[in-house]
């Protein structure tokens, strides 16, 4: 999403480094490159000329250290401010509030084509991974498939799924579904509210009312990162009617210029509490201000690539649990193994939050492992009977070329699986699975295997 920007702000900095000291000229160059990069990110206006006035005042009266260059000064100077620029003013708004006694009732809005319905199910799937009982509420009664795709959602991450009954309105479920959540074991309900093409006065009523009824206490408005500094606009046009504790920002992983991220907590002051980076139900992350700054300065983001990765280690210690020796690694944990690593999200995405410059990631990321060939080895694995996973030695020519045809794959792919697969079943005893099955996956046999070592100069 900030690939274009990262890469012109990182140029300003470089340009930057070869200089002996800051003086009003330098800094005034970098900041005219700076100010070009964020209207081209579609910033707000206002938003970019406050934020480059505090970042000039600070620049002018900053002595560079002798351990600093320039380039290293205004970084951390652009950087602190980006952080304030993304934060809220009370600093924990950014944070879901809870209810003293249940039900926490989180009141989702937004127009039409936000990803809304979606956004409802993973954030029910984020608040159970964090040891929460979330209910789905249906009261989308506009658009025909919501009720039925949320419906599919919440079969999906199991969660209980408050439907309406004939003749209902979309108040009427929400208040069934409070009086009745406790019994279904739900404390946390998510309500999904109807959302239009555009704001018109029915909408806003409606939700106005389920507002006045069930007092909430969490309002989100979704918004679609795609759309620029409409987001901005609509979130205006929200807050005006209800009082929003929060936004979640969509599509974060398309192509869009990122403008929305800065201006939209600055304008309305709103905080952003949640960003969907990818059409998983894993794929919806909480909003973290110095994270955001940092990614979008090419510094990375090592906290949430951790995060990411112990949620996996955790996933694996309770998968590890049907097997208890090393011998009993099979074609199904495999399969399970492959599964955890592509809830970890793409490798692209995980790429760019580490440090290092911009341009050395795009290699990276164009030698990470080619992920259709990830899925033509699930898709060889969920061709094979249960039997073949568990016991792989029955697996002869004869079942080769059935699973070969039923998975669309050839017979040499099945052999190279099953060469890794020994391989890492080896190393078993060794420890340290996944990390070794990530470079064995893309490099193991298979043509477009991720670097064993990083790039010459990527810091380390």
């Amino acid at each position: 999403m900030f690939d274009q920007l990262t890469e012109k702000i990182q140029k300003v900095f470089k340009n930057l480094r070869g200089q002996g000291k800051l003086t009003e000229e330098n800094i005034q160059e970098a900041l005219k490159q700076v100010r070009l990069a964020l209207l081209e990110a579609d910033v707000n206006v206002e938003t970019t000329k406050l934020f480059l006035e505090r970042v000039k005042v600070k620049a002018l009266g900053k002595e560079v250290s002798l351990s600093l260059s320039p380039g290293q000064v205004m970084v951390k100077i652009v950087h602190d401010e980006l952080i304030q620029l993304l934060t809220p003013k009370d600093k924990n708004a950014n944070k879901l509030k809870f209810a003293p006694a249940p039900p926490t009732l989180i009141l989702l809005a937004g127009l039409q084509g936000t990803g809304k319905t979606t956004t409802a199910a993973k954030l029910a799937l984020w608040l159970k991974k964090d040891g929460r009982r979330p209910g789905l509420v249906a009261a989308d009664l506009v658009r025909p498939a919501a009720i039925d795709q949320l419906a599919t959602l919440a079969k999906e991450i199991d969660v209980p799924i408050f439907k309406p009954e004939p003749g209902e309105k979309a108040l009427d479920v929400c208040l069934r579904a409070v009086k009745t959540c406790l019994q279904n074991n739900a404390n946390i309900l998510i309500l999904d509210t109807a959302g239009r093409l555009q704001i018109d006065e029915d909408m806003m009523k409606e939700i106005a009312e389920i507002h006045q009824k069930l007092k909430p206490t969490n309002i989100m408005l979704v918004v679609d990162a795609m759309t620029g500094q409409n987001a901005v606009n609509v979130a205006q046009a929200f807050h005006a009617r209800l009082p929003l504790t929060g936004l979640v920002l969509t599509k974060a992983d398309g192509d869009a210029r990122g403008g929305a991220i800065f201006s939209i907590t600055s304008v309305t002051g709103v905080p952003i509490q949640f960003m969907g980076v990818s059409e998983k139900m894993e794929g919806l992350e909480p909003f973290y201000p110095d994270r955001m700054a940092s990614r979008i300065l090419g510094m990375g983001d090592m906290l949430t690539l951790i995060e990411k990765a112990e949620e996996m280690s955790r996933q694996q210690a309770v998968e590890r649990q049907r097997t208890t020796k090393e011998s009993g690694f099979n074609l199904d944990d495999l399969l399970d193994q492959i599964r955890q690593l592509k809830k970890m999200g793409s490798m692209e995405e995980m790429i760019s939050m580490l440090p290092g410059d911009h341009t050395q990631k795009k290699q990276m990321a164009a030698n990470a492992p080619d992920e259709k060939k990830i899925k033509r080895m699930e898709a060889i694995l969920l061709s094979m009977t249960a039997k073949e996973r568990r016991f792989p030695q029955v697996l002869d020519g004869s079942r080769k070329r059935r699973i070969a045809a039923g998975s669309g794959t050839r017979a040499d792919e099945i052999n190279t699986l099953l060469k890794q697969y020994d391989m890492m079943r080896k190393m078993m005893k060794k420890g340290s699975l996944m990390g070794k099955a990530m470079n064995m996956m893309g490099g193991g046999g298979m043509p477009g295997g991720f670097p064993t070592g990083m790039p010459p100069g990527f810091p380390r």
